[in-house]
């Protein structure tokens, strides 16, 4: 007899060290081991990216096998200990979670839970009632909060829009030293794979985003739209450090997941990240630190609006804005702080309506086609021309074209989150029917590909 097993891990790692989608690299490896057949490419599932607790990218994983029953105690108790030995459990704030459910449908209370998850504050208790009425085995380390990101993995089977990324892992001796990958080749891969895979590079900046900063065992992540693509991008770099190990992983990164619509300003809840309509009832200003801040006002109520400097040329777009203009905006909910109000940090936003900008000139001669010039207060304008007079001509207003357009903005890659949707994107969502995908070569050790 075989058994459905989906288990979800969450909140292993801290800010000095660990990464959660490498306990599962690891457990990938020793799940094949066990003769086990996966259902699906292990799910790295990006939850709110404005919880404030977040590490990085707050990612929980999900990776869903078959097993036979005879096996299934023993695959858990290697959860387990895999976990136990590779989470920083020193650490303040780690709190891991792991959560195991049998069955081979996910009950729709799980994937609504996993959406919430994803655009809002859960709260921990209403995790563990979910875990106790679906009968899941579950762990938390500590304070356990890590159970609720393991059970959004769970709950979230990716059937709509997702990506594919190649995370490669380094070698032990190697973790906190600066990453060795090739520039050149990363360039070059970028351009092979445009439209394919995004988010390598950023071309304004000329700098990588591939390999990130930190001490954590990540060296590399490549994102794109098929296993196959990022696969091949990962063959086309030129690594000067060892590879210890790599895994592909569905994801819902790159797909504005989340994102949540509201119909009014008033609605705009902490911590949420919203797509909201409004018009411009304080124009922009740049305070210091060059971020660019404007007032969104709808029947509701009213709130400010931030880019920051690192948006680049986006911040730029935004500071043409005046009052009248119609946008939507998408953007993380700040909560008031240091004095500063209520405050939308913009992701994205799209002009859907322009006010008309006019300014005032002297009037054109009716002789001779010139330009006027004025006489004086109440006097008329005189032309310099011709010297023709006029007393009841009057000053005419000129419309000006805008410099912006009624499109969608967004800001370069060097400032996306994990989840916002890139340009290159857009055309690109996809669907998955609701089947088991049953992935082969989706890992590998080095740069070898290992066939299961």
């Amino acid at each position: 007899m075989e058994s459905f097993l989906h288990i979800g891990i969450d909140d292993t790692d801290s800010t000095k060290q660990g990464c959660t989608t490498y306990v599962a690299a690891l457990l990938v490896e020793k799940i094949c081991g066990m003769n086990a057949v996966f259902l699906d490419y292990p799910h790295l599932i990006r939850l709110n990216p404005n919880v404030p607790w977040k590490t990085r990218g707050n990612g929980a994983l999900c990776l869903r096998v078959k097993i036979d029953e005879d096996l299934k105690e023993s695959l858990v108790e290697e959860v387990m200990e895999t976990v136990e030995e590779n989470a920083d459990l020193d650490a303040p704030g780690t709190e891991p979670g792991i959560v195991v459910y049998a069955g081979q449908e996910i009950p729709p209370a799980l994937t609504k839970f996993a959406r919430r998850t994803i655009t809002r504050i859960v709260r921990r208790d209403e995790a563990i009632r979910l875990i106790q009425r679906f009968q899941c085995e579950a762990i938390g380390f500590k304070g356990g909060r890590g159970l609720i990101g393991a059970l959004a993995a769970i709950g979230e089977p990716l059937f709509r829009d997702h990506t594919y990324e190649l995370i490669a892992y380094r070698s032990q001796k190697n973790r906190g030293t600066l990453r060795r990958v090739d520039d050149t080749s990363v360039f070059k891969m970028n351009v092979k794979t445009r439209g394919l895979t995004f988010s390598n590079v950023d071309d304004a900046k000329r700098r990588i985003l591939i390999t990130p900063r930190g001490p954590d065992p990540v060296l590399l992540g490549i994102r794109g739209e098929t296993s196959d693509v990022v696969k091949k991008a990962f063959g086309m770099l030129k690594v000067l450090e060892a590879v210890e190990r790599w895994v592909v992983f569905r994801t819902n990164q790159g797909t504005d997941a989340h994102l949540c619509n509201i119909d009014s300003i008033s609605q705009a809840s902490p911590n949420c990240t919203v797509v909201v309509t409004g018009s411009i009832i304080n124009k922009p200003k740049t305070i210091p630190g060059r971020h660019v801040i404007f007032t969104l006002g709808d029947e509701g109520g009213h709130i400010d609006c931030a880019a920051y400097e690192p948006t680049g040329k986006f911040k730029n777009e935004v500071r043409k804005l005046m009052n009248g203009d119609v946008v939507e905006v998408y953007g993380g909910v700040r909560r008031p702080s240091n004095g500063n109000p209520t405050t939308i940090n913009l992701e994205k936003m799209r002009v859907i309506k322009l006010a008309s900008k006019t300014m005032l000139r002297n009037p054109v001669c009716q002789s001779c086609g010139k330009s006027m010039e004025s006489m004086g207060r109440g006097q008329g304008f005189r032309c310099k021309k011709c010297g023709r007079r006029d007393r009841n001509a009057e000053k005419r207003v000129v419309p000006i074209k805008r410099t912006l357009s009624e499109r969608l903005y967004i800001p370069p890659p060097r400032a996306h989150r994990h989840l916002t949707k890139p340009e290159s994107r857009y055309s690109h969502e996809k669907s998955l029917e609701r089947k088991s995908l049953f992935p082969k070569h989706f890992w590998g050790l080095g740069k070898r590909l290992t066939r299961n």
